[in-house]
């Protein structure tokens, strides 16, 4: 044992500039300190864990032998990004991650130089990391594109549109397929990395592109033939064959662990001419840390927890998360309707459908992160009377729209669409906030649009939407738990664009739809303690409108404000154009909206992101006594 003391090294590294001066040798301890400090860090934040401690090594490595910033690493999804962003100058934002003011727990362009494309969804690596090749290329610029991304994220067609497209790159374009999931692989081992060192050193390149040139000149056939012999020769070997029909020249599986093993792969891809090369990686989850290689998810997004043990800090009790109350619901359901069907996009615990999955193993289907795929497979199954339900988050049906508009919607197919993450979102940011969905369904024809204002009108939806056959229907919920309701044992099959009025006024009306039910019931007691009686309404719909009650409301009261957790273009300019359309404000009537303002909201948590959007309990009496200032008598009520 050394008598040498212990000189941590992560303290010397701000940058890839001052990790490029360590010796090679160094890096394993340097490894070892960085996965310690993620650890630590996502115990005191919450966030993802295991995809980070997966690429520790391949984070060390790439910046190591790359040239960052000048070469562009765009890490795919960017969920696993926290390890790099310790090494590129933000250690001391690392424990703020995720909170408001604090670090994206995402790549962000606006953080850092080192966050060249900025990523929260699925399958855009390679796209952007060519786009960046090429714009170097054509400028005649030094600087590569280097993709990360992991093999959940190539079962989207995007990633294999963009390696259709990379030719052109050549080597300015590295593509490192980081597998900790997939069987594609062969064993991992001496024999693997001795070939991916030999496939990719200078000397097999160099004979390769001697030999080739010979072969050329001896002709077509014997050229051909000798390409092929290499092609699955290799591919026998490494699994690689699918990249080369590609265009890439594929080096691989390497044990994305070994330092030994990444370093002189990286370099000699770096170094050779050879391109577009794909780098197979084989990495395990949560590596590094017992809790999370242990558990089932590997602690792929955590609470806070205590690093010791592992133990998340979650809160317990409370009212159920309004995914499990849809899957829970859509399970039953099924008990006495064959037809029903789950499909989701890699996401069966987020959006409830593991419930549905263990409930009815044969009916549920997990697509992977083919939101595409999904959606018109879900079109599919309905024009053949199944009845399918996509639970899909709202961020993520915006990569299905066109399937949406033009195999659903057009069709008039009775696809039913369970939107979860509805509104903000939290701590993920506005890469995953809901905020768009009602917009751009409720502009559809034949589209059908509800928004449940607690867990029992989220189960009466589910219900309504798996007897609803005259098209397509969705409804809307948010991240996290209900208000504690509770759900009655016999649903109601709700009336298609008919909403419910759940306190009665004369002088002000609050149309809500979603969650903001309880804000504007709040609000409408800070009101009636000034002297405004208030009516509060539940829409349910914002397709179609409730345009008999809207009328009515709109001819017995003085203010009517719409609120809703959406962009502009979804209830509120819906009322807007319906109520100009019947000349309902031509008597004085003062109509207002409320919605998410017109930016992308970073990540808090969401009380106070509705603090931000100004669509709380205080933001709802504002704009009431703000409309009435606009006459006099208004004015002396207000006061008083």
């Amino acid at each position: 044992m050394s008598d040498r003391p212990y000189t941590p090294l992560l303290d010397t590294v701000d940058t890839p500039d001052d990790l490029r001066k360590l010796d090679k040798s160094q890096l394993r301890q340097l490894a070892d300190e960085l996965r310690e400090e993620m650890i630590d860090a996502v115990g005191q934040t919450g966030g993802h864990l295991g995809s980070g401690l997966g690429v520790v090594e391949l984070t060390t490595a790439i910046h190591y032998v790359f040239d960052t910033p000048t070469d562009k690493l765009v890490w795919d999804v960017g969920h696993q990004c926290y390890p790099h962003k310790i090494l590129t100058g933000r250690r001391d934002r690392i424990r703020t991650l995720r909170q408001g003011g604090g670090l994206s727990g995402f790549t962000k362009r606006a953080e850092s130089e080192y966050d060249p494309f900025g990523a929260a969804h699925s399958s855009t690596s390679i796209s952007a990391a060519l786009g960046f090749a090429m714009a170097n290329k054509m400028q005649a610029r030094p600087g590569r594109g280097i993709a990360v991304i992991g093999d959940g994220a190539m079962s989207a067609g995007m990633a294999y549109e963009a390696m259709n497209n990379a030719e052109q790159a050549g080597n300015r374009l590295v593509v490192i397929l980081n597998d900790n999931d997939m069987s594609i692989a062969p064993p991992v081992g001496g024999l693997s990395a001795y070939l991916a060192r030999m496939v990719s050193s200078s000397e097999y390149l160099g004979l390769r592109t001697m030999a080739s040139k010979l072969a050329r000149r001896m002709g077509r056939r014997v050229w051909g033939g000798l390409e092929k012999a290499e092609e699955y020769a290799r591919g026998m070997v490494t699994g690689g064959t699918m990249f080369e029909e590609l265009g890439f020249y594929y080096v691989g599986p390497i044990d994305g662990h070994n330092l030994d093993h990444l370093i002189p792969v990286l370099e000699n891809v770096r170094d050779s001419e050879q391109g577009p090369v794909l780098i197979h990686v084989v990495t395990k989850k949560g590596k590094g840390y017992a809790p999370a290689e242990n558990s089932a998810d590997k602690y792929h997004g955590v609470a806070k927890f205590d690093v010791v043990t592992g133990k998340q800090k979650k809160s317990t009790g409370g009212p159920p998360a309004y995914q499990n109350v849809f899957g829970e619901t859509l399970a039953k359901l099924a008990e006495s309707d064959p037809r029903i069907c789950a499909i989701t996009a890699a996401m069966p615990s987020g959006t409830g459908v593991d419930k549905f999955a263990q409930a009815h193993p044969d009916k549920a289907f997990d697509v992977g992160i083919a939101e595409q795929h999904g959606v018109t497979f879900a079109a599919g199954l309905a024009a053949e009377g199944m009845r399918p339900f996509a639970a899909i988050y709202s961020t993520f049906l915006q990569r299905a729209y066109d399937q949406v508009v033009h195999d659903v919607a057009i069709q008039n197919l009775p696809v039913r669409f369970a939107i979860d993450r509805a509104g903000l979102v939290g701590a993920d940011g506005c890469t995953h906030a809901g905020s768009f969905d009602v917009t751009y369904l409720a502009t559809l024809p034949n589209m059908v649009v509800m928004a449940a204002a607690d867990e029992a009108e989220l189960a009466h939806m589910t219900y309504t939407a798996a007897e609803y056959d005259d098209g397509p229907i969705a409804f809307r919920y948010p991240r996290g738990g209900g208000t504690g309701v509770e759900i009655p044992e016999q649903l109601e099959k709700l009336e298609i664009g008919k909403g419910r009025v759940v306190r009665e006024g004369s002088k002000v009306a609050i149309l809500s739809l979603g969650t903001r039910l309880e804000e504007a019931k709040k609000a409408a007691d800070q009101l009636e303690a000034k002297g405004l009686s208030t009516t509060v309404a539940d829409m349910r719909f914002a397709k179609p409108l409730d345009t008999d009650l809207i009328e009515k409301l709109m001819r017995s009261h003085e203010v009517v404000v719409t609120i809703e957790e959406g962009a502009i273009g979804g209830l509120g300019a819906h009322v807007l154009t319906y109520a100009s359309d019947e000349g309902l404000t031509d008597n004085g009537l003062k109509v207002r909206t409320m919605r998410l303002p017109d930016t992308f909201q970073d990540q808090d948590d969401p009380m106070k992101q509705y603090d931000e959007a100004g669509l709380n309990a205080p933001h709802i009496v504002d704009t009431v006594l703000n409309a009435l200032r606009h006459n006099s008598a208004g004015v002396e009520e207000a006061r008083a």
